[in-house]
């Protein structure tokens, strides 16, 4: 027979009327004709019978145990808030994971994680024997991105600042005087909405829209000359 580490198996004998078993080691009893065996290492016994005539013979049954399988999901792993994540599992035949909450299954070698909180989950793996291992998902926010407007008048330009992140970048570039960096200048010719993405010290990255606003300048005008007499 065999058995997985921490389980048991019945082993019994026959043709006997008495029964003995040995080595103790991992045997519920040492007499009897059924024992259970929970050997920590694969185990040979040798049992003694005893017949009605007071005559003996021996035989022997080694339980076997098989290693628990070396189940691995890999390190933990960071993920940004609305991504998603592989994770993959190893060293067993078949695979359960738990939670269910942000896989895309639950069964299977290799599965999708996208939780939107840090969360632990447990894979089961099975061969002859099963085995668990653990793997963290930590979900990172994304960075909340401030870019205030402006208003300019026609052939004027701002100063635009944006925070929240570590770097950044403009979009469009018309009227800018650079498309990266936490400060530009926009001097747009027209109402523009800029989008400002920003990406901070996990590598997440959001977005915000920074608004110009661009006022025309008047038209003056005079009238004629007058030329008055006293």
């Amino acid at each position: 027979g065999w058995v997985c580490p921490g389980t048991t198996t019945a082993i019994s004998g026959s043709g006997a009327i008495a029964y003995t078993w040995m080595p103790a080691a991992g045997l519920s009893s040492t007499v009897g004709t059924t024992v259970i065996a929970n050997p920590i290492s694969t185990t040979t016994y040798t049992i003694t019978g005893t017949n009605g005539y007071g005559c003996t013979n021996t035989a022997m049954v080694t339980v076997t145990v098989h290693p628990l399988p070396p189940v691995y999901a890999g390190p933990g792993v960071a993920i940004c808030d609305r991504s998603s994540t592989t994770l993959t599992a190893t060293g067993a035949i078949s695979y359960t994971w738990a939670p269910g909450y942000g896989l895309s299954v639950t069964v299977g070698n290799t599965v999708m994680a996208n939780p939107r909180t840090t969360t632990t989950y447990t894979v089961t793996g099975i061969d002859r024997c099963v085995n668990s291992t653990t793997v963290t998902v930590t979900v990172n926010p994304l960075p909340t991105i401030s870019a205030p407007g402006a208003t300019i008048c026609m052939g004027q330009s701002a100063t635009l600042s944006a925070s929240g992140a570590v770097t950044y970048s403009w979009a469009p570039a018309t009227g800018l005087s650079a498309v990266v960096g936490s400060s530009v200048s926009a001097g747009p010719t027209a109402n523009t909405n800029y989008t400002v993405t920003g990406t901070d010290a996990n590598g997440c990255v959001n977005n915000t829209i920074s608004t110009v606003l661009v006022n025309l300048i008047p038209t003056i005008t005079t009238s004629p000359s007058v030329i008055m007499c006293n």
